[in-house]
Formats: C-alpha cells, sequence, structure tokens
C-alpha cells in the first residue's frame, strides 16, 4: 500500500466522519445560541414568549407512513451502492478494488435488511398508518 492511498483511507474513514459530525454539532450549538438570544432580547423588551418557540424542533413529529419512505429510500440507494461495488470489482479487477466486495457485501445485506424491514413495517402498521391519514383528513377539514 502506498502513502497516498493510505492517506486516502485515513481521510475517508477517519477525518471524514469526524469532519460530519463536528459540523453537525456546530449547526445545533449554532441554533441553540439563536434561540437563547431570542430569548434574551424577548425578556429585555418584555415580550412574552411563546411556549412553541422553546419546544424542540417538529422534524421529530414525523408519520410512520414518512419513516417507512426513509427506510424505502436507505435501502433503495444501499442496494444500489452494494451492487455497483460487486459489479465495479467483477468487469473491473485489481488490486485498488481489493476491498471492493466486502463492502459490496455489506451495503448489499443492509439494503436488503432495511429492505425486509420497510415491508414487514409496512403490513405491520397498516392500520396505523390509515388511522394516521383519517387524522390528518380531519384536520385538513
Amino acid at each position: 500500500m502506498t502513502t497516498n492511498e493510505l492517506i486516502i483511507i485515513l481521510g475517508i474513514c477517519v477525518v471524514l466522519p469526524v469532519l460530519i459530525v463536528w459540523i453537525a454539532l456546530r449547526a445545533r450549538q449554532h441554533e441553540v445560541n439563536r434561540k437563547a438570544d431570542l430569548i434574551l432580547k424577548a425578556m429585555e423588551a418584555g415580550i412574552p414568549i411563546d411556549q412553541e418557540f422553546l419546544k424542540p424542533d417538529k422534524k421529530k413529529n414525523r408519520s410512520i407512513k414518512q419513516d417507512l419512505l426513509d427506510k424505502l429510500t436507505g435501502a433503495c440507494v444501499t442496494t444500489l451502492m452494494g451492487t455497483a461495488f460487486l459489479l465495479l470489482n467483477f468487469f473491473c479487477p485489481g488490486s485498488i478494488m481489493a476491498g471492493y466486495p466486502t463492502v459490496g457485501g455489506i451495503l448489499l445485506a443492509i439494503g436488503m435488511a432495511l429492505f425486509i424491514s420497510y415491508f414487514v413495517g409496512k403490513n405491520m402498521l397498516a392500520k396505523e398508518i390509515e388511522a394516521e391519514e383519517k387524522g390528518m383528513d380531519k384536520k385538513a377539514e
């Protein structure tokens, strides 16, 4: 393994995940700081603070159907990536692609697991999804 390959592997496996986590935490901290500044300014001005503003973001109030669609999307992406890695190794064998069958197999297994989870969840939660949709229809009226 050459130095360039080692640097690329370390960059992808070590630096990239650390950088992603750092950026995500930094964005969350910035959001909290902005809310704190707004609350302090509102308190100084004597403006009442809306309780909805203090509650966590509504990103977590997702429907069952949205969660299932996220699983389906993840299943499609990981399965296609796994298949691509396996096909790449099959059609372009070489020393630089020695880890592709392993990575491809892992991604394919994760994709298949997500597909199974999606279809089982869809069948098991059909009544809950239907009730949730009826509740949303009543709120819209």
